[in-house]
């Protein structure tokens, strides 16, 4: 066969695969290029590592007064301190939704158990019956704020302070939400960007040069003088 002569192919011969236009340009997504890497030895992780929980928290458990701001709201106001903890960790979570949240599993809780002592009052059925909804109120409590602490921790890489982020909760949830809005507040200001630099721009600038041809000409002409001849 001579070099460069083109063969047609029969039915038999030709190719199995269909190959679309342009499907052999598409990008290859190759682990070892788009693997995280430590920033230490350079070496590629693992998809499955995470980063240890070893990071202390910048205020203490029971530090509220250090923000009266944030002591006051989480006092009489818990659901709204939560709601603006969650929406600064997630951005998907509105306020409102979080706070709404807080409200059904604590607030709505308490206030059950009220209604109930206030119109069916103390007898021993009531009791159980109270005592019952109160602890289901502190089981979700803390397991629905405990989650939000949770994140938290791990966005931070916070370790578990005093105890585990549901326990805390449990047992300190008002001193837990003014600590973790304490968190948020100064990683925020943190990351938040420096003073900006204001820079004013140059003058304008006008291109002057025919003018200056124009002078010069006008300046040539008025040194000539008429000779006699």
């Amino acid at each position: 066969m001579a070099e460069g002569a083109y063969v047609q192919l029969t039915k038999d011969q030709a190719s199995l695969q269909n190959i679309t236009p342009g499907e052999l340009n598409q990008p290859i997504d190759v682990d070892k290029l788009t693997a995280r890497r430590c920033q230490e030895c350079g070496q590629t992780l693992p998809a499955t590592y995470q980063p240890p929980a070893d990071e202390d928290w910048m205020t203490g458990i029971f530090g509220c007064a250090e923000d009266t701001d944030s002591c006051v709201t989480g006092l009489f106001c818990p659901c709204v301190l939560f709601g603006r903890n969650v929406e600064s960790l997630n951005e998907e979570i509105s306020h409102q939704s979080a706070c709404i949240g807080h409200v059904i599993c604590v607030e709505g809780g308490m206030t059950l158990a009220a209604l109930t002592a206030a119109f069916h009052g103390i007898d021993p059925d009531t009791a159980c019956l109270l005592t019952e909804g109160l602890l289901f109120a502190w089981w979700v409590c803390g397991i629905y704020t405990g989650m939000a602490r949770q994140a938290l921790q791990r966005k931070y890489h916070l370790k578990d302070s005093p105890c585990d982020p549901c326990m805390v909760h449990c047992c300190l949830h008002w001193c837990a939400l003014c600590q973790e809005h304490r968190e948020v507040k100064h990683h925020l200001s943190d990351n938040s960007p420096s003073e900006a630099t204001v820079v004013n721009p140059p003058a304008i600038q006008e291109m002057n040069a025919g003018k200056e041809v124009i002078r010069e000409s006008n300046v040539g002409e008025n040194n000539l003088q008429l000779q006699p001849v």
